[in-house]
Order: structure tokens, then C-alpha cells, then sequence
């Protein structure tokens, strides 16, 4: 009995330990305090989850996004809490990003949540259908006082100790989104992400830099922007161009963790620092199967990118790994600092561009 009790006090005191958040690991601190524009990882459904959180963040990620969370699910279901959301002492700085269409779940969500991450981030820019459908991302881009209303009662309950952004796109009319930002100003916002893309325009165009430009003038409050951060040389660009805060990557950080430490292509110590959190925390065999398949497609050859994507459970996949490839484990000497492939053949036919290198 005493060490079941001993075990429930660790429990007690592990999660009172994630709740002490340092004012100082806030976004809006971590902006204002930078001497430099800060590198943000944004949120991906399905893949944004503690594991690669912790990876990026060991490639100079200075604030770190969750997958969107729905605050309906989540305020009602303890399954949907657990499977959604999992933290750890390290996991900071983390901003949470929410899908919610109204005060009241928007609320409920915050006072359960907001003791475990440095940030609360509400979704105005997510454009898949389902989800406008239901109200929630794009869909509240024309909807400025439901979501200003939405950013004052949280405001207005936790004020400076609880910090807000939202992540918007633009409109067709440039005027109608900042008006937006103007509203959302007024309830008390902390800073404002921008997708230069409208809710309709498909990735394949380039993202409106002159926009999000605009925007972070006529803005009394940071600015991060956001899309087509592919490396540091569109990282410049988009700085250069825009003058804003930070830059968001998403969709270049899945396919480089290692984008902000200044590397063109995911290094093989990415590759093996990553098999090393999935093993810790966990993660479901076709979500790691995923991240791999995109961190390896500049740097393996197309016959080693099929084969890894034929692997039917992790059992194959590592069995892959081990026999054509050296994948160090933590403790090991050297582990996470190679950055060219390991492979067991040196041999073996190496695309021109599957070769690593930082900028």
C-alpha cells in the first residue's frame, strides 16, 4: 500500500511540475524578447504530436504548435483529451491550436488546457471542407465579431496570464482582412499568424507576401507569416519581403525537421533522433511511416523510398532500417549527429540529390 501511494504522490506531483508555466515562455515573450525574427513549426493534423514537437525544437525551433484540436470533442469526451493531447516536462514553448465556433466550448477548453501549454491559438485559417462546413477555420474568416468575441472572454477571464493568437488567412479584399485584424486587436489578441493565401486559392500558388506586408504594417500587435517556408533561403526571402516577427513553416518542416538549423535536407541524425521519440512516447506505425516517408524523400534513392513505404508494421520498418542502413540508438557514440545517410552499402547508387548539406 505505502508504495501505491508513493506512486499516486509522483503522479500528483509529475502533473503539478507541467503546470508551472514560466510567464517567460510565452509567445508573446519569446517574440518581444528575440533579437531576432523567431522560427515557428506551425500545427498539422495528425503530425504535429509530442515526438516530433521535442525533434524540432532540437533544430532551433523557437515556438512549437500541436495538431488543431476540437474544443467540442474535447470538452466532452476524456477519450478525445487523452488521445488528442500529451505533454511532457520539455514540451515547452507549445501553443495549442483550438477549432471552435463559439465562447462557450472556446472557454470550457481553455480552463481545462491552459495550465499545460505557454499559448492558445484559435483556428481562422484551416480550409479543408469539413471543416468550414462545420464553422470552424476558414469559415470564421468572415465572421470577425464571433471570433473577436471568442479572443475577450478569454482575455477578459485570464488576461496576460493566459496568451491568445489567432491564424488567419487573407481575403480577396485586403481591406476586409484588416479590418479583421483590427477587430481582433480590439478584444485583446496577443499576436496575429498570417496564411498569405485566401480560404479558396490552392497551395500550388505562391503565397501573397505583399499582403501579409501590408498587414504587419496597419498591425499594432506581432505578425508571424506563414507559407511556403521551405529553407532558410525562402525564410529570408519571406522576412525580407514582409518585415513580420517570425515565420511559420509547416509543410517544409515535415519534410525537414532539421529546415531552421540551416540544412537543405534532413540530416540521418534527424532520421535517427526521431525513430528515438516515436519508440519513447509512441506513436501509431502509419503516422512514423509517414514522417519518414517525408523526411527521406530528398536523401534516399526511389528503390529505398518504396521499400520503406512497403513496410506493413514497425517491426518491418526497423527490420528495414537495420539491414540497409546504420541507425544508431541513444546512448550510442555519435547518435543524431550524422548528417549524410548511413548506408550499410556505400555503394549503392545515391541519387545526385540525396546528399545533405547546410546553407
Amino acid at each position: 500500500m505505502a508504495r501505491e501511494g508513493d506512486d499516486m504522490n509522483n503522479v500528483v506531483e509529475s502533473i503539478r511540475m507541467l503546470s508551472i508555466r514560466s510567464k517567460s515562455k510565452q509567445p508573446i515573450e519569446i517574440i518581444r524578447n528575440s533579437t531576432k525574427p523567431v522560427r515557428v513549426a506551425g500545427p498539422m493534423v495528425r503530425y504535429s504530436k509530442l515526438p516530433f514537437r521535442e525533434l524540432v525544437r532540437f533544430y532551433d525551433v523557437d515556438l512549437v504548435y500541436t495538431p488543431m484540436i476540437l474544443a467540442r470533442e474535447f470538452v466532452r469526451n476524456k477519450v478525445a483529451r487523452y488521445s488528442d493531447f500529451t505533454t511532457n516536462i520539455r514540451d515547452s514553448p507549445t501553443i495549442v491550436q483550438i477549432g471552435c465556433n463559439n465562447s462557450v466550448d472556446l472557454l470550457r477548453m481553455v480552463d481545462m488546457i491552459h495550465p499545460y501549454v505557454d499559448g492558445i491559438s484559435l483556428n481562422c485559417g484551416c480550409p479543408i471542407k469539413e471543416q468550414v462546413r462545420e464553422g470552424i477555420g476558414a469559415a470564421l474568416m468572415t465572421e470577425p465579431e464571433k471570433v473577436s468575441q471568442m479572443v475577450r472572454v478569454v482575455k477578459e477571464k485570464y488576461g496576460d496570464s493566459v496568451c491568445v493568437e489567432t491564424k488567419i488567412r487573407i481575403h480577396n479584399d485586403i481591406q476586409e482582412t484588416i479590418q479583421f485584424v483590427e477587430q481582433v486587436q480590439n478584444a485583446g489578441v496577443d499576436y496575429i499568424t498570417v496564411h498569405g493565401r485566401t480560404k479558396n486559392t490552392r497551395s500550388s500558388k505562391s503565397v501573397d507576401l505583399e499582403s501579409i506586408r501590408i498587414i504587419k504594417e496597419v498591425a499594432k500587435v506581432p505578425v508571424i507569416a506563414n507559407g511556403d517556408c521551405v529553407d532558410l533561403k525562402s525564410f529570408e526571402h519571406i522576412l525580407e519581403v514582409t518585415k513580420c516577427d517570425g515565420v511559420m513553416s509547416v509543410r517544409g518542416l515535415l519534410e525537414n525537421p532539421s529546415l531552421f538549423s540551416g540544412y537543405d535536407k534532413t540530416t540521418w541524425g534527424c532520421v535517427e533522433r526521431f525513430f528515438s521519440l516515436s519508440m519513447q512516447y509512441g506513436l501509431p506505425f502509419r503516422i512514423i511511416q509517414h514522417h519518414l516517408s517525408c523526411m527521406t524523400s530528398q536523401i534516399f534513392t526511389k528503390k529505398e523510398h518504396l521499400q520503406l513505404n512497403q513496410c506493413n508494421n514497425m517491426i518491418e520498418l526497423l527490420d528495414y532500417f537495420d539491414r540497409d542502413f546504420e541507425l544508431k540508438r541513444m546512448g550510442e557514440n555519435g547518435f543524431g549527429e550524422d548528417v549524410e545517410v548511413r548506408r550499410r552499402n556505400p555503394t549503392a547508387s545515391v541519387e545526385p540529390s540525396s546528399r545533405a548539406s547546410k546553407a
